[in-house]
């Protein structure tokens, strides 16, 4: 019985799932995203972070515990230079897990794990939300988009007879 065991074991022996995860990490530092199954994707999550933490003060004593766990010198250097200067600032939340749905093959539920000041998209509707006015559900709003669809169909009809043109040419040679 597993009462209180809160470890997912995803279905293998201690050493191969920290030999799992150590390579998920690694993967995730070097391509900022990565795509894989929502259970090792929640389970990535809780053994990269500590890690990332660990990447702010960059210490040999840090460096030589983060390698010790990920094994792959150029993953360390990238998490100790690229991404420890974006999370400088941020106490925590280093990645985010996004569901993609199920795998045809195996039906298995997939996600997305990528680190959250890695994706720009994100970021700039932050920045437009902030910078844009308050926004309402009003019918007044529905009324400036009347008038702006009455302007388009003005400049559209000049269009039609032009592309009517040539639709002709071509099929009085065939």
């Amino acid at each position: 019985m597993r009462h209180g065991d809160k470890i997912n074991n995803l279905g293998r022996k201690k050493a191969h799932r920290e030999s799992l995860l150590s390579n998920l990490t690694c993967a995730l530092i070097q391509h900022k995203r990565i795509v894989t199954t929502l259970a090792k994707a929640k389970a990535l999550r809780v053994y990269a972070e500590p890690l990332i933490t660990k990447a702010k003060k960059n210490e040999t004593h840090q460096r030589r515990v983060v390698f010790s766990y990920l094994q792959d010198k150029a993953a360390v250097t990238e998490l100790f230079s690229t991404i420890a200067e974006k999370i400088a600032g941020r106490p925590g939340g280093y990645t985010r897990v996004i569901k993609l749905g199920t795998r045809p093959g195996d039906n298995a539920e997939m996600a997305m794990i990528e680190l959250v000041d890695f994706n720009e998209v994100y970021g700039k509707a932050k920045t437009e939300k902030k910078e844009g006015a308050k926004r309402t559900r009003r019918a007044g709003g529905s009324r400036k988009k009347a008038a702006d669809t009455t302007a388009p169909e003005a400049t559209a009809t000049p269009e039609a007879p032009a592309t009517e043109a040539p639709e002709a040419t071509e099929q009085q040679p065939s």
